[in-house]
């Protein structure tokens, strides 16, 4: 039987002391691959400690790779040569080698998260594999020689043409397909507004908001300005206070709050941008086909009478996130200025996609997909909501925000800063991103406030990432 003397543990709590006496134990040989360990009734009875301290040290050697279970036989030691002869090499002998080593280690340890809430990757559950490959095999064969011919810069006329198809089915728009800008995501869209409209104007960018805006504005040496958001998004007001010329909202589904802007404070900046020429709204309305509950919320382009309003979307939520195709409706003022100054652009998405893309959407294949997709994503966060909600994790944190998208929030009631709640789930294999890295300024009414997205997150293991959550939590 394993034993260990508790009489020198120092500033460690009992179950850090006992993780790191059997960690230790492991990485010299002390304890063999396969060796199984006690039970935690009995290893406790043995050291007269608690069940719990004993499995609170089992629990963060799993999480760490140390040691893994066997259901109804047990806790057994991996195989680690590798981590145990890395952890023989001194800093003296090949401080180089070290340096790699922990290097290849950090990039390891973002790939072995057991439940990452920062991922937006999509499930493979959910790629209708089989119906886009039997359309791929339809294009290859039928459309041999519009496959070799250089697409317009704006992209093929049709998938332009099933994009606005598909816009006034679902999304109530009138638009033409002269309108459409075909691009590889929407940071190139992005550039490509900011060659379109300028550098002389001042971008205005959500706080909180999506942090990859500003970085693009600021990379394009474009001038941007913050905006706090209010309980219903942007203000007309603030906008003014600041003299934004072109603002970036989503007001269906705000990132990262969910906030769903409502039709008074959107007449309130349809009415902003209409009082002076030069200024448009950038609708970015990235997740809005995935409205779990009630009916799709009307875009702000569909009401806006001043053609002042640009719409993007993407595919990537709805496919996949590796599928980086996105595109942009311009206004008609906007068109002869786009197709004089950027038309030389090549498109950037291939014409195999954009044909595959096409034909996916015009055989009725991209509507069954949804409906499936919302109905799997339902499924999932309604597993998650109620392994998350019941006692005693749900006294410990309130759920919102959680009928539109991926993603929804959670706050975690506890007296722990938000850097030691991050680091104690972490140790539990599981990564948490506060909302307040997406805020710029005064962060303290966000403390401890999490943006869970969870599109990624495999369903067999939410009854268990309930259990490591609350166990970070005592």
């Amino acid at each position: 039987m394993l034993t260990y003397n508790f009489t020198e543990i120092g500033s460690d709590s009992m179950y850090e002391y006992l993780y790191r006496c059997i960690k230790d134990d492991i990485l010299h040989g002390v304890l063999s691959a396969g060796t199984k360990l006690p039970s935690k009734r009995i290893f406790a009875k043995n050291l007269g400690i608690s069940v719990i301290t004993v499995e609170n040290a089992y629990g963060q050697l799993m999480a760490e790779g140390y040691i893994y279970s066997i259901p109804k036989k047990g806790f057994y030691v991996c195989e680690l040569k590798e981590i145990y002869m890395n952890n023989m090499i001194s800093e003296e002998e090949d401080m180089e080698e070290d340096t790699q080593t922990k290097l290849i280690s950090m990039d390891q340890e973002e790939k072995e998260y057991f439940a990452d809430f920062s991922n937006n990757q999509t499930d493979t559950d959910v790629f209708p594999f089989s119906i886009w490959s039997k359309t791929m095999r339809e294009v290859m064969n039928g459309n041999q020689e519009q496959l070799m011919t250089n697409a317009p810069g704006a992209g093929i006329m049709e998938l332009r043409e099933a994009i606005v198809k598909y816009l006034k089915q679902f999304r109530g728009m009138q638009v033409k397909a002269e309108q459409i800008v075909v691009g590889a995501g929407t940071d190139y869209l992005y550039g490509l507004l900011v060659q379109l409209l300028g550098r002389q104007v001042i971008y205005g960018v959500e706080n909180p908001g999506y942090h990859k805006i500003a970085k693009i504005f600021e990379q394009m040496n474009a001038p941007y300005c913050y905006i706090d958001v209010d309980q219903d998004g942007v203000s007309a007001q603030k906008l003014e206070e600041k003299e934004v010329d072109v603002i970036h909202i989503s007001p269906s589904h705000h990132f990262p709050t969910g906030i769903v802007m409502p039709i008074s404070r959107r007449y309130e900046l349809l009415g902003w941008a209409s009082r002076k020429e030069g200024r448009y709204i950038i609708e970015d309305d990235y997740d809005s086909e995935l409205r779990l509950t009630g009916k799709p919320i009307p875009t702000l382009q569909s009401i806006d009478v001043s053609d002042q309003v640009i719409y993007i979307n993407t595919f990537t939520k709805t496919l996949c996130s590796t599928v980086r195709i996105s595109y942009m409706v311009l206004p008609e003022p906007l068109l002869r200025k786009f197709y004089e100054n950027l038309g030389f652009y090549s498109c950037t998405v291939s014409n195999f996609e954009q044909y595959i893309l096409a034909r996916f959407m015009e055989n009725g294949s991209f509507e069954k997909h949804l409906n499936r997709l919302r109905n799997y994503y339902q499924n999932k966060r309604d597993r998650i909501m109620e392994a998350f909600r019941e006692k005693p994790l749900g006294e410990r944190i309130t759920i919102t925000e959680e009928d539109a998208g991926v993603h929804f929030l959670m706050k975690i009631h506890t007296e722990k800063k938000e850097e030691d709640m991050i680091a104690d789930v972490k140790k539990k294999g599981i990564k948490l991103v506060p909302i307040s890295q997406y805020y710029q300024g005064e962060k303290k009414h966000f403390d401890n406030t999490y943006v869970m997205n969870y599109s990624s997150i495999k369903m067999e293991r939410v009854q268990e990432i309930a259990s490591k959550l609350l166990l970070a939590l005592t």
